[in-house]
């Protein structure tokens, strides 16, 4: 391991330092991948119009429920690969990344297939614009054919960082996020012998991308033998028994669910706001693009505390995690405080390149902005919390804290309020959920019964 520079081992040197050179290029690698996202959406909005972006904001929420079971998986699998890695255990570390590479692709394939068929009556689900279903559904069905090779690449990151490996998503993720960038405008608009696709072409660039930076990822893992690699008698680990499947199950689907929960909000907040009609529908969306940058320090944070603290706890150092969980707030409120503050400055600018000038729905998409942005602050001092219990294992109680503050606090207040408030309603939702949640997260750190879970071992479970 220690001829390997990229695979950083999270145990020892000063906390605060290691924490900020471990989640910095996984900041990198977020803005990056919301940088594709915002200039695919700036295409779509500028060359097809207002309807195609509504259609791409629904289309992508859908998709942001299918990562959640792949998020899921993927945290468990780096929280064993996380403890393996920090008591010395390289086999178990390779038997829980194979094991969820196993598990993972073919119910990917499965969904991918089911989600093709089934794309109609979930965009009717969410009462897309009518003006917008067309397009929506075309997107949509192409980007489940994405599927698989996506959720095969967001877990190879994730155990990449498990190990303490951050460079390396980072410019694989580089090297797709260009080929989206640059074949974007190509497949949309046509040139040459590239036939002119509309939105298709969005969604045929992102699968070509994701699909060629994916081999690049793979080739480069057995060239560089990084710990992941799988040889020889190690692939048996792909096909996972009862027991490691067992053991990804019990901890992936709670985390998993704690995803659902929030993109099921989040399509049903999507769902109300659909409702105002498609320039509020197209505001909101570009609005989601804005917050993605918002959210990337707080995601970043939260995954390098995670697998920071789960090499510690595997190398049972526990004097580090309560240091780990207060670097880590400190480390969110200057970043995620700073990103929004620049935001606000800026909003106008920004969005007018989603949406122009002149679009109507861009004062609609700074009041947005204005009334709901600051709570994302709040969201990353949970994610930190989040991000610690959950790297020993206590998956429940941020999944419960994630229910109610979503339903009854954010939903509830949309909807009890909407009379009151009027649209406004939907956007206070948002930071009243923040305060819920992260009020609720720092109590169960404190108090919470997740630094008595015994450790997680995936060679004991297959």
């Amino acid at each position: 391991m220690a001829s390997r520079p990229a695979n950083r081992d999270l145990t020892q040197g000063p906390i605060a330092r290691t924490l900020a050179l471990f989640a910095l290029p996984t900041l990198g690698a977020n803005i990056l991948q919301s940088l594709n996202g915002s200039i695919n959406a700036i295409w779509v909005g500028r060359f097809l119009g207002e309807s195609a972006l509504a259609a791409t904001s629904n289309a992508n929420n859908i998709m942001f429920l299918l990562f959640a079971a792949v998020f899921g998986f993927g945290m468990a699998a780096t929280i064993f690969i996380g403890q393996s890695m920090g008591r010395r255990d390289l086999d178990g570390a390779r038997r829980a990344f194979g094991s969820a590479v196993g598990l993972i692709f073919w119910t990917s394939v499965v969904v991918g297939i089911a989600g093709w068929f089934a794309a109609p009556a979930i965009l009717r689900l969410l009462e897309t614009p009518g003006e917008a279903m067309p397009l929506a559904l075309t997107y949509l069905r192409i980007i489940f054919l994405a599927l698989p090779p996506s959720m095969l690449s967001v877990l190879i990151t994730m155990a990449l960082r498990g190990t303490g490996d951050a460079i390396t998503p980072l410019w694989f993720g580089a090297l797709a996020s260009l080929l989206d960038v640059a074949l974007n405008p190509l497949l949309i608009l046509g040139a040459g012998p590239i036939p002119r696709l509309g939105i298709a072409g969005s969604a045929i660039a992102s699968l070509i991308a994701t699909c060629t930076a994916l081999v690049a990822l793979i080739a480069y893992i057995y060239a560089r033998d990084l710990p992941i690699r799988l040889r020889g008698a190690e692939l048996a680990y792909l096909r996972p028994g009862p027991a490691a499947i067992g053991a990804l199950v019990a901890k992936g689907v709670p985390i998993g669910a704690q995803m659902i929960v929030i993109a099921v909000a989040g399509l049903t907040m999507f769902g109300l706001v659909n409702r105002e009609g498609v320039d509020t529908s197209a505001a909101f969306g570009v609005t989601l693009q804005l917050w993605a940058y918002i959210q990337m320090p707080a995601m970043a944070i939260g995954a390098a505390v995670s697998a920071m603290a789960a090499q510690n706890i595997g190398a049972n150092r526990w004097d580090r995690v309560n240091a780990i969980a207060r670097a880590g707030l400190l480390q969110n409120l200057a970043i995620t405080g700073a990103m929004v503050l620049v935001l606000l400055v800026f909003d106008r600018a920004v969005m007018a390149l989603f949406l122009g000038n002149a679009s109507p729905a861009l004062p609609i998409a700074r009041h947005i902005q204005l009334l709901a942005s600051w709570g994302f602050i709040l969201f990353g001092g949970t994610m930190v919390f989040f991000g610690v219990v959950r790297a020993n294992g206590a998956v429940l109680g941020p999944l419960l804290i994630l229910l109610v503050a979503m339903f009854p606090v954010r939903l509830g207040f949309a909807l009890a309020l909407r009379p009151m408030l009027g649209v406004d309603a939907l956007w206070w939702s948002f930071p009243v959920g923040s305060v819920m949640t992260v009020t609720l997260a720092g109590l169960f750190y404190a108090y919470g019964p997740w630094r008595r879970a015994p450790a997680m071992r995936m060679a004991t479970a297959g």
